[in-house]
């Protein structure tokens, strides 16, 4: 359970693609999109900052079709210059590279640290992450001293129907040995664009091959765990996020029934290394504990302010609920975080969370590139803004791992405490 595998599915290993994506980037709140989002869909950040993209868009289709039409004297000068440019540069240039150029260029000006434009097979990443599901057969796969072997198999997934197991060695994919390729050239054979609709797999278990022919699916990634713990004769439910996309709050609120269902006093949310996510998600998640007249977060723009309360009338639960938080926990899990503190009461458990108190939007243009770009602060239910601090936890605790150690329940002394908080 507490094991951090290299790739989060079949599709690409996370770290890569953090590295592809500046780190900062999934740091955020996605709150809204416009269609033409494929997917039930994304990982973080808050508002559509419709006038704005709306202008993207449009600045778009003007230099796509040269309309002369435009909506003003700027856009005029825009068009003009992309065809003198095109027109009379002494070398040939490429129009859709300098189209992604005059986007970048918009995008850099505002100066803020979470815009940024994604074009090509980055905005494909960055909105499959967030979206929840992707085209596979339903593993996750790791590398470990030159092995790689199956991580993880999604329940219901065409591996898992297969047989599949957790532990499988890959030997080849499609009958090409992939001894010393790396992570992402196996998870590319598996599922990339080339790959077909199927896979075949082999894989060797307990000394014995064996072949599987696999068909890709829709497959929802997981990102919720969760389990029972007994302490001081109360039975704590306990429920990791991993990240907040487009299943999150379905996943949650199927796993919170089924503790509930053994009769937990108690429940511990675990947001650590939790990157942020959808606005809309956490809002759900928050308004299973926190009724209509009890504030989730505020709202700030450069006009007014705006308290966003909880949708129903009354809530049923009142059982103990603590948070637990590190430095790496950002943006829709500071907003959990600090939702839980300031108006339920909870403990929250760790270390000051990542710091980052600013909203993003998140829209499509017509060529499928995407934008984003900060349009708003959230401020926490008392009025706090968190950004560049974190939100503080009522229980202090850091866990330290040492050399080569895997972090369980014996050494994480965050989940201990997050456990006797709430079985006191």
């Amino acid at each position: 359970m507490f094991k951090k595998k290299k790739n989060i599915n079949d599709k690409e290993n996370l770290e890569e693609v953090k590295e592809e994506i500046d780190d900062s980037n999934v740091r955020e709140i996605i709150v809204e999109r416009r269609s033409g989002f494929n997917f039930s869909e994304v990982i973080i950040i808050m508002i559509i900052a419709i006038m704005f993209g709306f202008l993207l868009g449009n600045i778009v289709n003007f230099v796509v079709f040269n309309d002369k039409s435009s909506n003003g004297d700027e856009l005029d000068e825009l068009v003009t210059t992309y065809n003198n440019i095109i027109d009379n540069y002494y070398e040939d240039v490429d129009k859709e590279e300098l189209i992604d150029a005059g986007i970048q260029g918009m995008i850099n000006y505002l100066d803020d640290p979470y815009a940024t434009y994604f074009s090509g097979d980055a905005s494909d990443d960055f909105n499959e992450e967030l979206a929840g599901t992707y085209e596979g057969i339903g593993v996750e796969v790791m590398l470990k001293d030159g092995i790689i072997s199956v991580g993880n198999v999604f329940d219901g997934s065409p591996a898992d129907k297969a047989g599949v197991k957790i532990g499988d060695i890959i030997t080849k994919v499609n009958d090409t040995d992939v001894t010393g390729k790396t992570l992402t050239e196996v998870v590319n054979m598996i599922s990339g664009d080339d790959s077909g609709k199927s896979s075949k797999l082999t894989v060797t278990r307990n000394g014995e091959e064996l072949s599987f022919e696999l068909s890709k699916d829709t497959i929802e990634t997981p990102v919720i765990e969760s389990e029972i713990y007994e302490n001081n004769n109360k039975k704590i439910g306990y429920i990791k996020i991993e990240i907040f996309n487009s299943n999150s709050y379905k996943q949650f609120n199927n796993a919170l029934k089924k503790l509930e269902k053994k009769n937990i006093e108690g429940l511990v949310i675990d947001v650590r290394d939790n990157p942020g996510g959808y606005l809309s998600e956490v809002k759900n998640i928050l308004c299973l504990f926190l009724n209509k007249k009890q504030v989730l977060y505020q709202l700030q723009t450069k006009n007014e302010t705006e308290k966003v309360y909880g949708t129903k009338k009354s809530i049923d639960r009142d059982y103990p609920v603590s948070v637990i938080i590190n430095d790496e926990s950002a943006s829709a899990s500071e907003i959990l975080a600090s939702a839980f503190k300031e108006s339920y009461g909870s403990h929250v458990v760790g270390i000051n969370s990542y710091g980052k108190g600013t909203v993003q939007s998140a829209s499509d243009l017509n060529s499928g590139d995407t934008i984003k770009y900060t349009v708003q602060k959230w401020l926490t239910p008392d009025g706090n803004w968190v950004n560049d601090k974190g939100v503080v936890p009522t229980d202090r605790v850091e866990t330290v791992l040492q050399e080569g150690e895997t972090l369980n329940y014996d050494n994480d002394t965050m989940l201990q405490t997050a456990i006797n908080v709430v079985s006191e």
